[in-house]
């Protein structure tokens, strides 16, 4: 092989190896780490502590998503019947999402009273690999990522992931 077809190749693989970097989430987000690391909360700061022995679903949302609001009932329920602990991880899709005080009025009028990080800069939705609202990202009570849900409509499987986990010691 001739050093210019060699350029290219390696030049393809680099490239290749670039464009996934911000697909692949990395080591950390298989654990709350990252999400409780996030300095910018409504609703109150969850720590590890508060979180520690439970099974913590992470919904990455923004308010104005349809989808988005379709999963909130569940989370709700889930929360109220089983303590299951809930995170909010806001990500807008719009300008008028990245506002503040629209969060706030959105997250009153949809019922979110758990803890929601402020994500404008997508840094917690990169650090996850997330590509889609909704996504829940479901944690067992060690604090490690054992299921991703993308899309609304799969309550059921939220709900089977959820006892599952409840189940174990």
């Amino acid at each position: 092989m001739n050093r210019l077809a060699l350029f290219g190749r390696t030049l393809g693989a680099l490239a290749l190896g670039f464009a996934t970097l911000g697909a692949v989430p990395d080591a950390g987000a298989r654990a709350l780490g990252p999400v409780l690391a996030s300095h910018d909360w409504l609703n109150g700061a969850p720590t590890a502590s508060s979180l520690g022995g439970n099974v913590v679903i992470v919904d990455v949302f923004t308010f104005g998503c349809f989808n988005c609001k379709n999963v909130t009932p569940n989370l709700r329920a889930l929360n109220k019947q089983h303590g299951v602990k809930i995170l909010g991880i806001h990500s807008p899709e719009t300008p008028y999402e990245q506002d503040r005080q629209n969060v706030v009025s959105n997250l009153a009028s949809l019922g979110v009273v758990w803890p929601v990080a402020v994500d404008n800069d997508f840094a917690l939705w990169k650090s996850y690999g997330v590509s889609a609202w909704p996504t829940q990202l479901i944690f067992d009570k060690h604090g490690h990522l054992r299921r991703t849900v993308v899309g609304d409509s799969q309550d059921a499987d939220v709900d089977a992931t959820v006892k599952a986990l409840l189940a174990e010691s």
